[in-house]
């Protein structure tokens, strides 16, 4: 059976020329009709490209042509149908970020990698934490803090010293991002299933952003994070260099 597959790529020179490579060895179908999608960049499109084509069937394979590319397999142009058969399917939840602005509005957001909460201003931010309805930090003052998914916790969070996680381990990683009261508060591991709730303290004085996968809302007041389980993201791996075996070896790195 012939694999119908729709490129996209990001706009950098290097991926674009990936991209007429491929299309004119293998075609290309529209976004709509694929059953694969084969997103060309590095990890920052491949979460574009993910937001954007969620409400399809479609599984995602990327091909690093970017920097990182913790999410992508390498780049090669032969024998891509044999490789998009053999591939691992990677099935992931995003969070639902609700963020309640100052001026009334109301923003939300999915994230498949993390949601932020950070400081838009010189004075440190002042936060307090809520999980499922319950008080669980009176006062953070940080630069920020975040909910990162086991996906995204190899990214912002592992560079905040959060914990990476195993894909399948049905837990988040709540880190603070630069901690100054409690100094020594590195942050929590929490159920899938938790409600994190950030309260904003003095926003007048200490602005909080808020971002989902790059998203931002600024003069935010609360932010409500949670997993959701009704949107699944399919992303495909080379065998033996899935998102289990990338986790396990960032850990020896």
């Amino acid at each position: 059976m012939t694999t119908r597959i729709a490129f996209t790529a990001a706009n950098a020179t290097v991926a674009q020329t990936a991209r007429a490579a491929l299309t004119g060895r293998y075609g290309n179908v529209p976004l709509e009709e694929a059953d694969v999608i084969v997103a060309l960049g590095g990890d920052g499109f491949m979460l574009d490209t993910l937001h954007a084509t969620q409400h399809l069937g479609a599984p995602v394979y990327g091909m690093n042509r970017g920097t990182v590319g913790f999410l992508m397999n390498e780049y090669s142009e032969i024998d891509l149908p044999r490789r998009l058969y053999e591939a691992e399917d990677e099935v992931i939840n995003p969070l639902a970020m609700t963020a309640h602005l100052k001026d009334g509005t109301v923003a939300e957001a999915l994230a498949i990698n993390e949601v932020s909460i950070l400081r838009a201003g010189p004075q440190a931010a002042k936060l307090r934490i809520y999980v499922d309805g319950r008080l669980r930090l009176d006062t953070l003052v940080c630069d920020g803090a975040l909910v990162a998914t086991p996906a995204g916790s190899t990214a912002y969070n592992y560079s905040a010293h959060g914990p990476i996680l195993p894909i399948g381990s049905d837990v988040l990683a709540l880190t603070a991002v630069a901690a100054f009261r409690p100094r020594r508060w590195r942050g929590a591991l929490l159920p899938k299933t938790a409600h994190v709730q950030f309260e904003v303290l003095e926003p007048e004085k200490r602005p909080v952003m808020a971002d989902a996968d790059g998203k931002s809302h600024r003069d935010v007041v609360t932010v409500d994070v949670r997993s959701d389980p009704a949107v699944q993201h399919r992303i495909l791996f080379d065998p033996g260099h899935g998102l289990e075996e990338r986790l396990i070896s960032e850990q020896f790195t």
